[in-house]
């Protein structure tokens, strides 16, 4: 029988949090002309269950239908609402709505012609209509200045081609509300990887796109070898140059030392390991845990770990029945599917690739008492993680027994070793960005962002600390506010010796952690599941390229398919500081090598910044003040602040004027190296007799308001000189606030925003 609707008609009904609903809201709920939400979260869920469990109708008739449809439903219902498992986001949005576009990733052929350049342009440009991120191969294409015999003209490349598919990504916003998410890979031995790998050293170029070199077996061993290595023209196989190994993994590394670009997918390995060898794998999805052969496409569900701790033990008999259940839903959302394409269409349902995966991992080994960066930790990951796994497979051979092998089993890894399978592969651990929010827990793989953070409320940001160490600090007796307080400045509490020994050890954060472990954690889950992991490697800011060397060959000697690091302040975009760089929110200016005497020129800091970037990134704060709300807007270059803008009132006025003169003088200031601290103390306390609020907290007039703006964008008050937080590398476009990497994508911690899910 249906769940009934008066038990399950809010969020609060549903045990979900008030970030969770916040979420739904925004982004998943049915809305009305205006924008209102005219779902309830369970109204969604309902949906969802019901679209879904229709796929039944396609293997059965009659009665039996109906029953299965039924008991279905009712399953996928309980599925969600007890927050076991939930699908990717495009299936919450989708699912049982006019659209029907439930995947979350495929992945596109590029053709080495104008005609296959283009066709693939304007099929990118539908699937981000849809919803769907996209990954493209760009190595078939002939390399820069190769002869085009049809025009007897050249070719201008890969790297420019990629140019285009940004530029289109950037005027098609990703279903409708927002722009889509890119891959684009080219091999390691194609004659423009160097021109590949510096594209986005300077941040102006490709940004709606990841960029990955894929790396052959044959580099790596150059690389190991010290030897040189081949680059060949794809048009017709002959080589057009050849390079030291090392030189060009150098370069590899410092790309991603100096802003987390390029990462590396292992495409040999991936290949290898490719379950339909038929239709080799060029490219994955914008995070790299995907791996498709063109036209192929992913559907994904991730299974909340945290859910299963009963009695102070995982209980394995209800993992096993939710693996089961998750991988018939996900085989359901293949059926119940409108692909945006019909070549994508006959892919998708003849490999029938499915990817489910874990959430909430962090948290389950807090409660068991596990130290993420341990020997303990990686057994117990790999035990969870292989028990997934097997009770995947074993559901996909019970649904191949029911439903029939898939359509393209001849021919694939499974003929030959005689597994009658239903689906090409079963598992991946892809971003979870927003449904680990709505599941309540942690997302992916990854330790905790944070034992505490700054959420942002309304206009304000306020501490936000993990309520499952509240509740064990109160009951083991070390509770108190200020001992709150200094969590939240901290962030993390590993080095707060208020805190139990034990707690510390098991209540760690990413930047508790070494690259090292990091990686170990990565492969250990690697060795249980049939595609990848999406997974970001964060490093400090004082890492040398030597760390981002040996985090690179680490992940390949142990296995792993892909590899993303991330050092902290690393991105000119970076607009917020970490303590953990000993920054205090203002970016200091660039290292550069000591010349000799005699060519030294001074110049001033105006005349270095030599006019304004064509991009800069900052955030927007909002104020209330006695002349009504007011936005004032920060942005940062290479060398610090830069840039101040004020908006209030209606443009013409007197306020606005006034505004727009003070944001031109703190402007022109800041480009000539004031700082924030100066102008904070220049404008704070100044009085209009038109105040908002009362108290210390009354904005006392615009330039008061200005200055508090900054104070909370660039100082840090009273803060602990090492505060432990992921770094930030830009502004949410949702709320402003601070963007981090994690599970391999860019998520806001503070709204719930996520780039990939």
């Amino acid at each position: 029988m249906e769940i009934g609707r008066d038990r399950y008609t809010t969020g609060e009904a549903l045990d979900l949090s008030e970030n969770a609903v916040a979420v739904l809201k925004k982004r998943y709920l049915k809305k009305d002309e205006r924008g209102e939400a005219i779902e309830e979260p369970i109204d969604m869920f309902r949906r969802v269950a019901s679209n879904i469990a229709e796929g039944e109708f396609r293997f059965k008739e009659g009665e039996e239908a109906q029953g299965l449809y039924e008991e279905a439903k009712e399953r996928f219902l309980r599925l969600m609402t007890s927050r076991r498992f939930m699908p990717n986001s495009p299936t919450l949005m989708n699912a049982g709505r006019e659209l029907q576009q439930l995947s979350a990733c495929f992945v596109l052929p590029v053709e080495d012609s104008i005609d296959g350049i283009y066709d693939t342009l304007k099929h990118q440009a539908i699937i981000h209509k849809s919803g769907g991120g996209t990954g493209f191969g760009f190595s078939r294409l002939r390399p820069k200045g190769d002869i085009v015999k049809s025009t007897m003209g050249v070719s201008s490349g890969p790297v420019s081609f990629m140019s285009v598919f940004d530029s289109s990504t950037e005027h098609i916003k990703q279903g409708g509300t927002r722009r889509g998410a890119n891959m684009g890979i080219l091999r390691v031995d194609h004659p423009d990887i160097e021109e590949f790998i510096t594209c986005k050293n300077d941040n102006t170029a490709v940004n709606n796109f990841n960029i990955s070199v894929a790396v052959t077996d044959a580099f790596m061993e150059a690389v190991e070898n010290d030897t040189d290595f081949d680059l060949t023209n794809p048009r017709d196989g002959e080589v057009a140059r050849t390079v030291r190994a090392r030189d060009l993994f150098e370069k590899i590394v410092k790309g991603a030392w100096l802003n987390g670009e390029p990462g590396v997918v292992f495409i040999d390995r991936i290949n290898a390991d490719n379950p339909t060898p038929q239709f080799p794998i060029e490219s994955t999805n914008p995070c790299s845990e995907a791996h498709l052969p063109p036209h192929d496409s992913c559907n994904l569900g991730s299974i909340n770990l945290e859910r299963f701790f009963v009695g102070g033990e995982v209980d394995w008999d209800e993992l096993r029945e939710t693996v089961h259940t998750a991988i018939r839903f996900l085989d359901n959302v293949i059926e119940m599917n409108h692909y945006p394409l019909p070549e994508i269409d006959e892919m998708s349902r003849g490999n029938r690739r499915i990817g489910l995966g874990v959430m909430g991992f962090a948290d389950l080994l807090i409660q068991l008492g596990l130290t993420y960066d341990s020997e303990e930790g990686l057994a117990f990951a790999e035990k969870v993680m292989k028990f997934v796994d097997d009770e995947a497979w074993e559901a996909s051979r019970s649904l191949a027994e029911e439903r029939g092998v898939m359509p393209h089993f001849e021919g694939s890894r499974h003929e030959a070793r005689g597994d009658r399978v239903r689906n090409a592969t079963v598992t991946t651990i892809a971003p979870t960005g927003t449904i680990s929010i709505i599941a309540g827990c942690s997302g992916g793989i990854e330790p905790l962002f944070a034992v505490a953070f700054m959420r942002r409320q309304a206009d304000m940001e306020l501490p936000d600390v993990n309520p499952e160490f509240v509740k064990l600090a109160k009951e083991r007796g070390f509770y108190s506010e200020a001992l709150m307080k200094k969590v939240a400045e901290h962030g993390s509490v590993r080095d707060i010796p208020e805190v139990p020994e034990d707690v510390r050890s098991v209540w760690v954060t990413s930047h508790d952690i070494t690259a090292e472990w990091h990686v170990r954690m990565q492969a250990a889950f690697q060795n249980h599941t049939s595609m990848g992991i999406s997974k970001t490697i964060n490093l400090p800011n004082e890492a040398t390229t030597k760390d981002v060397e040996d985090a690179y060959r680490f992940a390949y000697s142990l296995g792993c398919k892909a590899m993303a690091v991330y050092r902290d302040g690393s991105r000119d975009a970076q607009v917020l500081s970490t303590g953990k760089t000993g920054q205090s929110g203002t970016l200091a200016p660039p290292t550069l090598p000591e010349a000799p005497p005699e060519t030294v020129k001074h110049v001033s800091l105006a005349e270095a910044r030599n006019g304004r970037p064509r991009t800069l990134t900052g955030v927007t704060k909002k104020m209330q003040t006695g002349h009504g709300p007011m936005y004032v807007t920060m942005n940062d270059d290479e060398f610090g602040p830069r840039e101040c803008f004020i908006i209030l009132g209606k443009p013409g006025g007197t306020a606005a004027a006034f505004s727009d003169a003070l944001g031109r003088m703190i402007s022109l200031a800041m480009t000539h190296g004031a700082q924030p601290a100066e102008i904070v103390h220049q404008l704070r306390g100044i009085q209009d007799g038109h105040p908002a609020g009362v108290g210390p907290n009354a904005v006392l007039s615009v330039p008061d308001g200005v200055a508090r703006s900054m104070a909370e964008h660039y100082l840090v008050e009273d803060g602990p000189a090492e505060a432990k937080s992921l770094p930030v590398i830009g502004a949410c476009p949702d709320c402003s606030g601070g963007l981090t990497k994690q599970e391999g994508c860019v998520v806001c911690h503070s709204c719930g925003y996520s780039k990939c899910s």
